[in-house]
C-alpha cells in the first residue's frame, strides 16, 4: 500500500475498533498525526480521502467528525460510481438490477406496511395523470420503486439498488420518448407491482418485478447499437 492507504486503513482501524464511533469528532491534527505515527501532510490526505467516501465529514469551524456510518450515506457512491458507467456497462448495471430488484420486491410485499403501500400507490396514481409528461411520468417512476426498495426494512439493499436503479432513469426517458406506448405499458407493469404488494404476495410481487425489469433490459439491448436509427445518444449510453 501507499503512504496515504497506510494513513487512511490506519483511520479506518480506529473507526471498525470502536475507538472513533461514529459521530465522534477527531482529535487535533497535531495529536492524531502523532498518534497514528504520521505527517500531517499525509493526515490531510487521509482525511480528505474519507471525506469524499463519506466516513468522515468536516464541520466547518468546529472540527471533523466521524459520519453516522448508517448505509445510505455510505452507500451514496455506488449511484456516483454508476453514474460515470458508458456504454455496454449500462447493460451490465441492468443484470444486477435484474438479479436483486425482484428479490426485493418479494421482499417487500411480505414486509410491506399500510403506510408504505399508501406512498407506493401515491405514486402509483401519480404515473397516471403524467403519462403524458415523460419527464414527470419517470421522476414518479423512480420515486415509485424507492419506496418499495425502503419496504423492504433492508437499508442497504434500498441504498445500493437506489444507486443501480438511479442510472437507468435517463435510459427510461429516452424509452418515453422515442417508443409507441411506452407509458402505457410502464405504468401497466407497475400496476402489476401494486397489486402484489397489496395483496402481500411475494411470489408474485417477485415475478411481476422479474417481467418489468427484464422489458427494460431487452429493450436496451435491442437499442443500444450506435449505428443504428433512433440509436442512444451518448448522455444515455
Amino acid at each position: 500500500m501507499s503512504l496515504t492507504e497506510q494513513a487512511i486503513e490506519r483511520i479506518r482501524q480506529r473507526i471498525k475498533d470502536g475507538t472513533l464511533p461514529p459521530g465522534t469528532r477527531l482529535p487535533p491534527e497535531q495529536d492524531l498525526a502523532a498518534e497514528l505515527g504520521l505527517s500531517r501532510n499525509l493526515l490531510r490526505e487521509a482525511v480528505r480521502s474519507l471525506v469524499t467516501t463519506r466516513v468522515l465529514e468536516v464541520r466547518r469551524g468546529d472540527g471533523t467528525y466521524v459520519t453516522s456510518l448508517s448505509p445510505e450515506l455510505l452507500l451514496e457512491g455506488v449511484g456516483l460510481a454508476v453514474e460515470m458507467m458508458r456504454g455496454d456497462d449500462l447493460l451490465e448495471i441492468t443484470e444486477v438490477r435484474r438479479l436483486f430488484e425482484p428479490v426485493a420486491t418479494g421482499l417487500a410485499a411480505a414486509r410491506i406496511t399500510a403506510g408504505q403501500l399508501a406512498d407506493v400507490e401515491r405514486h402509483l396514481n401519480a404515473m397516471i395523470a403524467a403519462q403524458n409528461d415523460i419527464e414527470a411520468l419517470n421522476h414518479h417512476d423512480d420515486a415509485f420503486h424507492r419506496a418499495v426498495f425502503d419496504a423492504t426494512g433492508n437499508k442497504s439493499l434500498a441504498a445500493l439498488l437506489g444507486g443501480i436503479a438511479s442510472r437507468t432513469l435517463r435510459a427510461r426517458v429516452w424509452r418515453g420518448l422515442v417508443e409507441e406506448n411506452a407509458a402505457g405499458r410502464t405504468i401497466a407493469e407497475h400496476a402489476a407491482i401494486y397489486r402484489a404488494l397489496a395483496a402481500g404476495d411475494a411470489p408474485l410481487a417477485q415475478a411481476v418485478a422479474l417481467v418489468h425489469v427484464s422489458t427494460t433490459e431487452t429493450w436496451l439491448r435491442e437499442n443500444l447499437g450506435g449505428s443504428r436509427p433512433g440509436a442512444a445518444p451518448d448522455s444515455v449510453r
